[in-house]
């Protein structure tokens, strides 16, 4: 990797500015010249009233922001904003008038900022480093750089490496904050699109189908201008949600495995009003703990109780039944265990203390058993542990 240093006023390098509100990224710079967002660069995450306002203070304070690294193109001589784009989008868009800082107590614009600190803002002089390099080489020097400051996600690296048409197209409609999608999206899937959140749960529900890693499924596809089979598989997926599920989402329905959960389950015919039905019961139940653990457990055919964590009996229960069983053990002449009270080995009169002994339903919770003393019974722990769910 080759680098020079150079210095550009801010003036210079905003010529041309050019920012896309609606993909959230700062274009172009150095009229015409600057690439500030390419391909393997993340979205714009400055703009959050704090540090984008930061920057802007540091200029106008004549702080330093810090070294910037311009990568030389391979062709045409042109540059893009290999670290840095945060910085120099946060003041492009402020000298284009997208957001105000406080100045001596009162809310500014650029253009409302006295003449003298408009000048002092584009007077600022950035120190740039311009890297010559292979594609490989960029690549790497952009994840180092990328260590300070907010770190890159994993996401946001796999970008980086995979770059290209595949990616470019699968950014526009999944890391774009403004598709009309994405407030349906939002309710099953988890995530910032402007952190490639989204994208990342496309990929992985469409590599993982496949057999793969999204690595693995980016190094695939890489070169590829249409993205139409990760858009039908995501599709599928949400749409096989809604017509499982018709009640309104529930917030634990958000970030779910449904991917896998939808390889798993998506050729099970299903009653969507009798599953509604069952979601609002177990939703009601005190004894479900988990309540994420209610959409696949109906989805599995409510054959795992241990999705749900369901409330186990307390200590105050067990004593009681502890004792109660005892007594009348005691008085019958057999074990306090009436499973082994049942056999013919040394166990069948033994007493077991209150340690040795685990309190159970003696109707399964998941066949409508209730957790009250009324439905408990003490077993020893080994005929306990091999009752299961029976």
């Amino acid at each position: 990797m080759k680098t020079t240093l150079r210095q550009y006023t801010v003036e210079a390098v905003l010529e041309g500015f050019v920012y896309n509100e609606l993909e959230g990224k700062g274009l172009f710079g150095l009229a015409g010249q600057l690439v500030i967002q390419p391909e393997y660069q993340r979205h714009y995450i400055y703009g959050d009233g704090k540090r984008d306002v930061a920057v802007i203070d540091s200029l106008l304070k004549g702080y330093p922001l810090g070294l910037i690294y311009f990568n030389v193109a391979k062709t045409g001589g042109g540059l893009e904003v290999l670290d840095g784009q945060q910085r120099i989008t946060s003041v492009g868009r402020f000298v284009t008038g997208k957001f105000a800082v406080k100045v001596a107590g009162r809310e500014q614009v650029f253009s409302s900022l006295p003449k003298d600190d408009q000048q002092k803002i584009l007077a600022s002089e950035l120190l740039v480093y311009e890297c010559e390099g292979t594609e490989t080489e960029t690549k790497d020097w952009f994840q180092t750089v990328n260590i300070a400051g907010v770190p890159l996600n994993r996401q946001e690296l796999l970008n980086a490496i995979y770059s290209g048409p595949f990616i470019t197209s699968a950014k526009a409609e999944y890391s774009n904050s403004r598709n009309a999608n994405m407030q349906k999206w939002s309710s099953y899937v988890k995530g910032d699109p402007k952190r490639q959140e989204v994208l990342e749960v496309a990929l992985d529900w469409v590599s993982s189908s496949g057999g793969v890693s999204i690595d693995a499924y980016l190094a695939q596809h890489r070169g590829d201008h249409d993205i139409a089979p990760l858009n039908r598989y995501f599709t599928s997926v949400i749409d096989w949600i809604v017509s499982v599920f018709t009640r309104p989402p529930d917030k634990e329905m958000r970030g779910l495995d449904w991917g896998r959960l939808y390889e798993s389950y998506h050729s099970t015919s299903y009653n969507a009003t009798e599953v509604d039905e069952a979601i609002d019961e177990l939703r009601a139940d005190p004894a479900v703990h988990n309540a994420k653990g209610i959409y696949e457990y109906s989805l599995g055919g409510k054959t795992s109780p241990q999705l749900l964590d369901v409330r186990l009996f307390d200590d105050k229960a067990k004593r009681a039944g502890y004792e109660q069983q005892t007594q009348k053990a005691k008085v019958k002449g057999v074990s306090n265990c009436p499973l082994c009270a049942l056999g013919t080995d040394n166990n069948r009169a033994r007493i077991y203390r209150q340690d040795e002994m685990d309190a159970d339903h003696v109707t399964a919770w998941s066949k409508g058993g209730a957790t009250d003393l009324s439905n408990l019974t003490m077993l020893c722990q080994t005929h306990n542990r091999a009752k299961g769910n029976k």
